[in-house]
């Protein structure tokens, strides 16, 4: 079983990335806006001592430069929490572009009700449209996304008991074709699967890949400015309990690429 698991992962990330390469190559007509600046952005004099606080162990360029976002494009924060990435998203599409702040009413009610109304009321923000659905259902009639976004929160779907193969499907079709969905998540050990999802808030990479391209999408590109080799995968990354760890988690960045036919 380890040996055929092994082989569907390579076969996954190896071929799916070689061929949604090779239609992008060959697809995709250049876009009318430049790209962002992303280090302006993040060095913007009204971002909140807060959000700098955590930039150390985001790598909030970083991730801006890989989303690949210009100005003007209609993107989602799935389980936008407080804002920290939203924000960011705004900024990065201007006001002539829109950002979807979903969250549900289980992170609303237990954590995020103040800190995202007090987010949403900042006039760097007054691009973001709120949504507050379930994620099997996250945008309703919302269509035609250049880029969604789940920044840390995959793995708390599992516990959570949401309905992934729904909304995954549900991101798919609120997509453009040659829209990105970029999952960012704290790594399990090796076969781990699912089974710290709640306990140390991880999940394996493996797992992730093969649910959403399940949903009909392809693997486009993977990045490495979260991966940290040297974090031992068997403590927890939840913020509330990581402490002085928060920030160093071995995490991995997926982007993924709704077909273009």
């Amino acid at each position: 079983m380890h040996h055929v698991r092994s082989l569907l992962v390579a076969l996954t990330l190896a071929g799916q990335a070689c061929a949604a390469h090779h239609v992008t190559a060959t697809t995709t007509t250049p876009t009318a806006t430049a790209p962002i600046d992303a280090a302006a952005i993040v060095a913007a004099t009204d971002r909140t001592d807060a959000d700098r606080s955590l930039d150390a162990g985001r790598h909030p360029a970083e991730l801006l430069s890989f989303l690949g976002l210009h100005p003007g494009d209609h993107v989602a924060d799935l389980m936008a929490g407080g804002g920290y990435t939203t924000e960011l998203l705004a900024r990065a599409v201007g006001p002539t572009g829109v950002v979807y702040g979903q969250n549900n009413a289980w992170i609303l009610e237990r954590f995020a009700a103040t800190p995202w109304a007090d987010r949403l009321a900042r006039p760097v923000n007054a691009n973001v449209a709120r949504l507050d659905r379930e994620l099997e259902d996250p945008f309703g009639d919302v269509h035609d996304l250049d880029v969604v976004v789940m920044n840390l929160f995959y793995h708390d779907t599992v516990w959570l008991g949401v309905d992934r193969p729904a909304m995954n499907a549900a991101v798919l079709r609120a997509l453009k074709p040659g829209g990105a969905y970029v999952i960012i998540d704290h790594a399990a050990r090796l076969e781990a699967g699912v089974k710290d999802a709640q306990t140390l808030h991880r999940i394996e990479e493996v797992g992730v890949v093969l649910e959403v391209t399940a949903a009909g999408f392809k693997l486009d590109q993977t990045a490495d400015f979260l991966r940290n080799p040297s974090d031992t995968r068997d403590w927890s990354a939840s913020p509330s309990a990581a402490g002085e760890k928060r920030g160093t988690s071995d995490r991995f960045v997926l982007r993924f690429r709704k077909p273009l036919h």
